[in-house]
């Protein structure tokens, strides 16, 4: 009989939550007073009657903004008004793609009402849009979320209403056949029904959302990618990103805050197929909401978001810095561009962190302010009018997050470790060698100004062939290397032709 004690004590707390709106939750019991300000009765409906005074037009929001707050004690008619665009975005530097997007953004407008609020929805298609869409809204209930009542073809409106039952986080997506294509090529967004007492207040909300994408070039190749329908029915995505292109949350664009001040992050997951393992490197949550749901835990290090989830966080800043968000499904952060920021200024706190920031061991190449040289690279590549000093400037941008760690930004290397670029003879005797060794690797003794190394350089195939050709045009012209230009043909046949194995040293 002892087995069953648990699942009768999740009863009587369920029920306890039901049956008196006087009666504390059991996050109010378990968590103390910062609870009661989420005490709002568990899984009650909340149809709170018919709405109030003249309908409201409802705020909508581009990422990463969020709504201000409902502060209304009633519940009221909400009008949204969302338009399908069907538009050309860039997704990394150099790289397009044309997405399907629920307002002109990815994600598209965050949605704020409140429990209760009987929601008049307006879906426009705009009339260049070359696809029929609808919507469905993870917080309606009624079949389909509103997808069979808002199919609207290019050109069209449709409308429909419903009333906001339960609170919550929930996500919005097109659901028109093929539904994964949809997603996968931006359509899905957030929308908040705030309990009847509101949030507490917090110095900063942000708006967040991961999504997986699937292009027929390889991650960051440069150009207009299309969707490969087979790498994502193979859930094998190209990109991994956060609001929709890589680097929308780094540099001029990270995400602010002050020391001393408590952020609340309505993070979701688009999909179409991945599970976000969301983590902020150098914060812990002190607060997760799962899955968007009523109820918290605290102090937590990483929280997952399924496809279709997720989540609100709240944290404390104590100390400035850089703050690293990431899927730690850790390839996805660094090599398909799951990575934003959120900059803190202030005071320092030496008590709680004494540590040196050191941008570039976590943000790669996304510690730059903004990567302009390798969009103008790739554009004048694209016109047929590359010159080598454009070369030079992209690939010192890509040097500093891909290679400075070890080369160190003055290329001296690392004394017994990593052997020197500036003034190298190795580099020297054979420009072109240095393509097979970026892209195949580098194992065993190696000789370079008088002095034997002996470490390993793993292979950066992961590199596209433009930017291996710029950072090796970049390293052949400073610290008094001998100078000269690699192509992105030179590097394409070495590619090609080039061993699967890591390149041996020559003794």
């Amino acid at each position: 009989m002892h087995k069953l004690l648990p699942f009768a004590l999740l009863a009587a707390f369920g029920l306890a939550g039901c049956n008196s709106s006087s009666s504390p939750t059991p996050a109010a019991h378990a968590a103390g007073p910062l609870a009661a300000a989420y005490s709002t009765g568990g899984s009650a409906k909340g149809d709170f009657g018919p709405p109030q005074g003249a309908p409201i037009q409802a705020i909508l929001t581009s990422p990463p903004l969020v709504p201000p707050p409902v502060n209304r004690d009633y519940p009221a008619k909400v009008v949204v008004e969302l338009e399908v665009i069907e538009k050309e975005m860039p997704i990394s530097e150099g790289v397009s793609y044309t997405f399907w997007t629920f307002g002109g953004t990815v994600p598209g407008s965050f949605i704020r009402v409140r429990q209760g609020d009987t929601v008049e929805f307006h879906l426009k298609n705009a009339p260049d849009s070359k696809m029929p869409h609808n919507i469905d809204l993870h917080g309606v209930t009624g079949p389909g979320g509103g997808a069979a009542a808002s199919f609207t073809a290019p050109g069209h409106r449709t409308q429909f209403t419903f009333k906001a039952l339960n609170q919550g986080l929930y996500v919005y997506h097109c659901a028109t056949a093929p539904v994964g294509m949809h997603i996968a090529n931006g359509m899905y967004g957030l929308i908040l029904v705030e309990p009847p007492e509101g949030l507490p207040p917090v110095d900063h909300e942000y708006y967040v959302m991961q999504g997986d994408f699937y292009t027929t070039g390889k991650y960051r190749e440069k150009g207009l990618q299309p969707f490969d329908m087979e790498k994502a029915i193979d859930e094998r995505p190209t990109y991994v990103l956060f609001n929709g292109s890589e680097g929308a949350l780094t540099g001029d664009n990270a995400l602010t805050a002050q020391t001393n001040q408590t952020v609340r992050l309505f993070m979701g997951n688009g999909g179409p197929n991945l599970v976000s393992s969301f983590h902020v490197i150098g914060e812990i949550f002190d607060k997760v909401q799962p899955e968007g749901g009523t109820y918290w835990q605290e102090n937590v290090q990483t929280t997952l978001i399924p496809a279709g989830g997720a989540v609100t966080v709240e944290f404390h800043t104590e100390v400035p810095g850089s703050y690293v968000l990431v899927d730690h499904s850790i390839f996805r952060a660094f090599n398909k561009g799951a990575l934003a920021i959120l900059k803190v200024d202030g005071p320092e706190d030496k008590s709680i962190y004494s540590g040196t920031e050191v941008n570039a061991v976590y943000l790669g190449d996304r510690s730059e302010p903004n990567l302009k040289a390798v969009t103008a690279a790739a554009s004048a590549h694209a016109a047929g009018t590359l010159t080598r000093q454009e070369q030079i400037d992209a690939g010192k941008q890509l040097f500093t997050g891909t290679c400075s760690v070890c080369h160190q930004p003055n290329g001296e290397g690392m004394p017994g470790v990593f052997p020197p670029l500036a003034k190298s003879d190795y580099l020297a005797a054979d420009p072109k060698h240095a393509i097979e060794v970026v892209l195949n690797g580098l194992s065993g003794p190696v000789k370079v100004n008088g002095t034997d190394y002996n470490s390993v350089m793993p292979p950066m195939s992961q590199l596209t062939d433009d930017e291996v050709a710029n950072i090796l045009t970049y390293v052949l012209n400073s610290w008094d290397n001998p100078g000269g230009q690699i192509t992105k043909e030179e590097v394409a046949g070495v590619r090609a032709n080039g061993p699967a194995h890591p390149a041996q040293a020559e003794h």
